[in-house]
């Protein structure tokens, strides 16, 4: 099991953000989770120009994704996509570990995975910053 899986489409789109940053040196994003809403957590997405230590790394489509170590736990299994209709365009996260999430959308209840499966993963990715 990957700690994270990236769909074509996403990294298209990862493409797009990182090519009109206006910044050349940002090359990647980080995913992340917080503390948000009323369901409990919320994934973050942050532009990255150097990884920072630790952090978990996918390579996939072209693009690089980072994941921070603290929010792996959350992740494992998970496939980012991107998704557009006529009202909205958003990167989603299709987490085996989500267990709820809030009427309005904003926040998820995202359960710990296992930490042997998280140290498998790592070992077959060589993933680590």
């Amino acid at each position: 099991m990957k700690i994270l899986s990236i769909t074509q489409t996403a990294a298209d789109q990862v493409k797009t953000i990182l090519a009109q940053s206006g910044d050349e040196r940002i090359n990647a994003v980080r995913v992340g989770v917080k503390n948000a809403g009323c369901a409990g957590m919320a994934y973050t997405l942050d532009y990255v120009s150097e990884p920072v230590k630790g952090d978990d790394h996918v390579s996939e489509h072209g693009v690089d994704v980072y994941i921070d170590p603290k929010a792996t736990m959350f992740l494992l299994g998970t496939q980012m996509d991107f998704k557009e209709d006529i009202l909205k365009s958003e990167f989603t996260f299709e987490n085996p570990n989500q267990t709820g999430s809030c009427g309005c959308g904003e926040s998820v209840m995202l359960e710990p995975a296992d930490l042997q499966e998280i140290a498998k993963a790592r070992a077959n990715s060589g993933s680590g910053a």
